[in-house]
């Protein structure tokens, strides 16, 4: 017998939450605020409005399914079924931070503050919830997403883009290659490098981009393409910086060889669950083979 699905509704934790859980109560909480120039009832109004949308979603569940809520800060520990249908409620960032724990389950994005949020994967209002969840199979978009697996078979994924680099400011060193240009590698010392989707082309990826003014294409969010950036490359006598972006097809691959003593792998800004690398281990970011199914 087959089980009913199961919709697991995921959010995160407001500011107001936060606040009062920082300062005890309410009344310290709009105190530190006012010190500081911000009223606290702009705080307490997103909270609600976040609450309601919570809610709304929640009674809109088919009778019939069974449900789950799942926070942000949980999700590395939550165990995703094949049969769930997810939905996220909240800002995009969610999504993303959603995605690299999924495997195929279609996923509603609902915005719970329009005109804050630029709602580029929560699409979706409270009151959509009904017919979403009736017609998950439907106007799917497949996203692109991007993996980094290191030469000991960890392995890690994400909607919008990967960074390598030191979990501080200091400079990251390590050989870059690629394998689909005749095996070139340069040693690197950097900021770090970025490879991201289309998905993430409307973020940090976009920053970098157009900061340096670059002339290479970003993907859509639905493009089997990536772009990559080297972060601040410092040339001298020991490292170049002739490889500092490009792009990388369906069945390319960036290599990054480490010669640091310490340095991470995370995804969609998710630093608490990031690859450790370490000298001489090897990474190599491409595209992933899954992707997420977000509903139109």
């Amino acid at each position: 017998m087959s089980l009913a699905p199961r919709a697991v509704l995921v959010h995160r934790t407001t500011e107001y939450e936060e606040l009062v859980a920082r300062h005890g109560t309410h009344g310290q909480a709009a105190f530190f605020l006012a010190s500081r120039g911000r009223d606290i009832e702009e705080v307490a109004e997103r909270h609600r409005r976040t609450r309601r949308a919570l809610a709304e979603v929640t009674a809109a569940v088919p009778p019939a399914w069974r449900q789950a809520q799942v926070e942000r800060g949980d999700l590395d520990r939550f165990l995703f079924a094949p049969e769930d249908v997810v939905v996220v409620i909240g800002q995009d960032g969610l999504v993303a931070n959603a995605a690299k724990y999924l495997a195929g389950q279609p996923v509603i994005g609902i915005d719970t503050d329009p005109g804050r949020n630029p709602g580029v994967l929560v699409r979706h209002r409270p009151a959509d919830a009904a017919q979403l969840l009736a017609a998950t199979a439907t106007a799917v978009d497949e996203l692109t997403m991007v993996e980094a697996v290191t030469d000991d078979t960890q392995r890690l994924l994400a909607l919008n883009e990967i960074y390598l680099g030191t979990p501080g400011h200091q400079t990251a060193r390590y050989r870059l290659g690629l394998e689909d240009d005749g095996g070139v590698v340069e040693a690197q010392a950097s900021s770090g490098v970025l490879v991201g989707t289309g998905t993430g082309a409307t973020g940090w990826l976009r920053s970098v981009w157009q900061e340096r003014g670059s002339r290479i294409p970003l993907p859509s969010p639905t493009e089997d393409r990536l772009v990559w950036c080297v972060r601040e490359a410092w040339p001298s006598p020991a490292t170049g910086t002739s490889l500092v972006a490009g792009e990388l097809a369906a069945s390319a691959a960036l290599t990054v060889t480490v010669e640091s003593d310490r340095l991470v792998a995370f995804g969609d800004g998710i630093e608490t669950d990031a690859l450790q690398l370490t000298w001489g281990q090897t990474v190599r970011v491409g595209v992933c083979g899954q992707r997420l199914r977000l509903v139109g």
